[in-house]
């Protein structure tokens, strides 16, 4: 019984939190860095490795997880560097969509085909 009080206790500490990282919405996280979640079309973990390096290299960033069940890629950035319209921008040249725009036509043509949006999530 303890450790079901233990645990609803954190989920309540949790869940108001998970709200301030609202997609598209930079939310401040101190230290100069901001977060934002961006919905792309990625469907698997080569996907995911894909996203991650491909925004590691943009200037600014300094962490992107992609969550594939969920589809969400979480981007904490310095925003004195970069903006998250530059990192959608990123998302999409990289081939895949970013919340409601289309990733680049040439670069989603260059993804293997397991990494394609017609296929079913893995």
């Amino acid at each position: 019984m303890k450790t079901l009080l233990s645990f609803l206790a954190a989920l309540c500490l949790l869940l108001p939190a998970s709200g301030a990282f609202a997609q598209g919405t930079p939310a401040k996280t101190g230290k100069g860095t901001a977060q934002v979640q961006v919905k792309t079309s990625a469907v698997c973990d080569m996907c995911k490795a894909r996203l991650e390096k491909s925004l590691a290299y943009e200037k600014g960033v300094q962490a992107a997880v992609l969550d594939v069940p969920s589809q969400m890629l979480t981007v904490t950035f310095r925003p004195d560097k970069t903006t998250p319209e530059a990192l959608r921008t990123a998302v999409q040249r990289t081939g895949y969509d970013a919340d409601t725009q289309p990733a680049d036509a040439r670069a989603y043509d260059r993804l293997p085909e397991c990494c394609k949006k017609t296929n079913a999530v893995h």
